[in-house]
């Protein structure tokens, strides 16, 4: 745990919010490519796993090891927005969109969401936003890992299809070997083309030789 957060995620907003209450995050707005995923995860408070934390805490062999457990003690919803729908709505709303998506996917439909960050999409039910909601709330810290584990599966399928850009290492953010790649290959059905350097790649090829 950090210094100025010994205690880490808690289920203080969960009480507060009352019954049923699911947690909702998002990875994947910074990558140039592949989809934004979301999760919504109503926890069973009488089978928690042990070391849930916000995802970026946590190594990559821990957010493994917890999803199994996690999806046999929550109910979990995923959403899914891919890369062309990215650029047809923009990625707020392509964000707001895989949320809303898994929301709809949980097995029951929540009382209440409890949301990471600092805006209330459109949901099918009643919501607060959090700010840094994944360092302190339990389910939105679960839902995160549940994300990100699930996004990074995508990503690293998506090397094999489309390889050389090494998304199943930097999962399609702008590292500088993606940039390179790109630079080297140009942008693929995968890629953000609303997103810059790819909007410049599309618009000029010879932009990066």
């Amino acid at each position: 745990m950090r210094k100025d957060d010994p205690q880490g995620p808690d289920l203080n907003f969960e009480d507060a919010a009352g019954d049923l209450v699911c947690g909702l995050d998002e990875v994947g707005r910074g990558p140039l490519a592949g989809p934004v995923f979301a999760c919504a995860l109503i926890l069973d408070r009488r089978a928690i796993p042990p070391g849930i934390d916000d995802s970026k805490r946590l190594s990559r062999a821990r957010r493994e090891a917890l999803l199994p457990a996690l999806l046999s003690a929550a109910w979990v919803g995923v959403g899914r927005v891919e890369a062309v729908e990215i650029d047809r709505l923009n990625i707020l709303q392509a964000t707001h969109l895989a949320m809303a998506r898994a929301v709809t996917a949980l097995p029951r439909r929540p009382a209440h969401a409890l949301v990471d960050g600092n805006r209330v999409p459109p949901l099918p039910c009643p919501a607060t936003a959090i700010v840094g909601g994944d360092r302190r709330s339990l389910s939105i810290a679960a839902a995160s890992i549940v994300a990100k584990v699930l996004r990074d599966r995508v990503m690293v399928e998506l090397a094999r299809r489309f390889p050389g850009y090494g998304w199943e290492r930097n999962a399609g953010y702008g590292t500088a070997e993606h940039l390179a790649a790109l630079a080297r290959l140009g942008p693929t059905t995968q890629h953000r083309r609303s997103f810059a350097p790819v909007a410049e790649f599309v618009r000029n090829p010879k932009a990066g030789s």
